[in-house]
């Protein structure tokens, strides 16, 4: 059977990831690597560090030793390890917020960034302001935080919670940029009421999934 790997910093999305990809791959399977010390030691240091860094390459060396033909990186705020990871891999480690970076800066100029881990902003930024280089395309990027509301929704699980939380942001930046981007993938459950919004909001969840297609198309 064709394997994959996903690399998590909490279980937060756990179960959204696992059932997208069972749905968009059929007859692959999915390997989760979850260390939830990841993404708290990054919040602790308020970046990301080397010591992260490192446990990050160590776990995608350990997926391609397990088999796996592609792995994908579930947390915005350690993505950048997955630059230093990925010259030490002869497989593809992929972002899961690239693909929504890209639509974004192909959307509009004007873009908000919604997150509710501040470390996820300066990454998340980096990464929407090379995909206009790429693109050759000018954009501002403006941040908006949520203070607490991913360590409310790891806490409490209370998905109307977290929503009541962080809605209002997601319509203040709506109506100020083109496009609005939500940094992490346990906001995508905010999707169906953000289709009122006047202009397009986007999750990282479903289109970083299927960037994995063509490997498992191409996997024996």
């Amino acid at each position: 059977m064709k394997k994959m790997a996903i690399i998590h910093t909490s279980a937060v999305s756990l179960q959204d990831l696992t059932t997208l990809c069972q749905e968009i791959m059929l007859e692959v399977e999915i390997i989760n690597i979850i260390d939830d010390s990841l993404l708290n030691d990054v919040m602790k240091a308020g970046h990301l560090t080397e010591a992260v860094t490192s446990r990050i390459v160590r776990y995608a060396l350990m997926a391609q030793e397990m088999g796996c033909g592609a792995i994908l990186n579930q947390c915005s705020s350690v993505s950048e390890a997955v630059d230093a990871a990925r010259s030490c891999l002869r497989i593809p480690y992929f972002k899961i917020d690239e693909p929504m970076a890209k639509q974004a800066v192909e959307t509009g100029p004007r873009i908000g960034l919604v997150a509710t881990v501040e470390t996820t902003l300066p990454p998340s930024r980096r990464l929407i302001e090379a995909e206009a280089r790429k693109q050759n395309r000018t954009v501002t990027v403006q941040e908006y935080l949520v203070p607490g509301a991913l360590a409310y929704l790891m806490e409490t699980q209370d998905q109307e919670g977290h929503i009541r939380m962080v809605f209002d942001t997601i319509q203040k930046a709506a109506g100020e940029n083109d496009v609005v981007v939500m940094a992490q993938g346990s906001m995508a459950i905010l999707l169906p009421l953000c289709k009122t919004l006047p202009v397009p909001v986007l999750a990282s969840l479903e289109a970083g999934v299927r960037q994995l297609i063509p490997i498992a198309e191409r996997q024996e």
